[in-house]
């Protein structure tokens, strides 16, 4: 048996990669005021399709939807921003407490062809501030993503590109605008481009067709069709990154074309990952909860792909290596498991051997990673102390329970933080020799 078309196993260095870039996330964003919330992988198909648009690719081909059993459709998440506010309305969220400021991560899906980096089921962070209409909210989620990627050490070669879709006003005038030159080159687009010049215009600066890309490059853009509020709002975010820190640059072809979308787009680029450049993108959504039934509430957000961000961590994330705790015989399991349990419940990561001669456990103790072994024999335990065997370089010493953490300490295994680890170890097991006081 074979994984699915699209997906993979985390382990080992995948494992510890992924596991990173989402700590990392969870770290930065709880600095930022974010409280993380899980959703359901599947949602009511309506959730997506409403919220991405009928004529999007992700709702057109990509989404795993099915009937359940009851009748119902119901789809894999394919992204979670609509899973978010729809959490917000059906928990009854709106009536007060806002601005909401969420963290998520997890499983996505779709149904594409798999290439380096994208997977049909894939995993995304991503953060939110619901109910905040300030460009300042713009400003510091953007801010926020930033400090993920270079707490990631990622930033090097990566660059924050902006844009505006203006307010209501501003994408009318801008429609028009695009109707009337994609109109008079219609017999270039492409066939998909073609039925979103009828439905969403906007749609077509998103192609990926290469004569789709040709035309776009000559269109009007939205900078021209901005009332003074709109573009008043788009400055007000970029002194604000100004003031966050945050470096960028203006990319006038960054749009998103529903109407629930609006003023602040952007996008965090890389020329490290070939076709796939975007390792973070989001912008402002104030028309999606009131699409979910709720009322209008102003939203901005991004979302990041772990797999990408993974991708482009210079070093793999070291694993934790245990203390590898080997009684000599049965007859001293009984201690081993006491000093075992004494270490985790300190924080130490410890793993006991279960069988075998002491060979096979050392055998065992290497595979395990463990730079240190901690070895309990008939001697060991009546004298209250323990022989310490440092794996990297085969040397050895007996110590008693007072010395143990310096031992573990000079193998590499643990710091200071954990000395206070000692009285634990004392009382797990019994009175000190009289020579090992000092």
């Amino acid at each position: 048996m074979q994984p699915v078309r699209g997906t993979k196993d985390l382990i080992g260095e995948a494992f510890r990669r992924h596991h990173h870039v989402i700590e990392t996330a969870r770290h930065v964003t709880t600095l930022y005021g974010l409280e993380e919330w899980s959703t359901p992988i599947f949602e009511a198909t309506g959730v997506f399709a409403r919220s991405l648009g009928e004529t999007s690719d992700v709702v057109s081909k990509e989404m795993y939807t099915f009937e359940d059993r009851g009748g119902d459709s119901v789809t894999l998440r394919p992204e979670n921003t609509a899973g978010i506010c729809r959490a917000l309305v059906s928990n009854g969220l709106t009536q007060g407490g806002l601005p909401r400021k969420v963290f998520y991560a997890g499983p996505m899906f779709r149904y594409e062809r798999p290439q380096k980096g994208r997977y049909r089921q894939f995993h995304q962070i991503g953060a939110e501030i619901l109910g905040a209409a300030e460009p300042l909210a713009d400003a510091e989620v953007i801010a926020c993503g930033w400090q993920i990627l270079q707490h990631l050490g990622i930033d090097d070669g990566v660059v924050l590109e902006i844009n505006t879709l203006g307010d209501a006003p501003s994408r009318d005038a801008y429609r028009a605008a695009l109707v009337a030159y994609f109109t008079q080159h219609r017999d270039k687009l492409s066939a998909d481009s073609q039925v979103r010049l009828e439905k969403n215009p906007m749609r077509i600066l998103d192609s990926k067709d290469a004569g789709d890309k040709a035309l776009v490059a000559g269109a009007p853009t939205i900078h021209e069709h901005l009332t003074p509020e709109a573009a008043a709002f788009y400055a007000a975010v970029k002194r604000h990154l100004d003031l966050f820190g945050v470096p960028y640059r203006d990319n006038p072809r960054i749009v998103r074309g529903l109407d629930y979308y609006s003023h602040t787009a952007f996008e965090f680029v890389t020329d490290r990952l070939g076709a796939q450049g975007t390792v973070m993108a989001g912008g402002r959504y104030d028309g999606l909860v009131q699409e979910m039934g709720g009322p209008p509430t102003p939203c901005v957000g991004w979302a990041a792909g772990v797999e990408r961000l993974a991708e482009l961590l210079a070093e793999t994330p070291e694993a934790s290596p245990p203390v590898a705790v080997i009684p000599v015989s049965p007859a001293e399991e009984g201690p081993a498991i006491a000093l075992t349990q004494t270490l985790r419940a300190s924080g130490v990561p410890a793993e006991i051997a279960y069988k075998g001669n002491l060979k096979k456990r050392m055998e065992r103790a290497n595979r395990t990673g463990a730079q240190a072994a901690v070895i309990l024999g008939e001697r060991e335990v009546a004298e209250g102390v323990v022989v310490v065997r440092n794996l990297s370089d085969g040397t050895q010493e007996r110590v008693g329970m007072p010395g143990l953490l310096s031992a573990l300490a000079a193998a590499g295994v643990v710091d200071a933080m954990l000395e206070q680890v000692v009285e634990g170890l004392e009382e797990g097991l019994g009175p000190d020799p009289e020579d090992a006081e000092d």
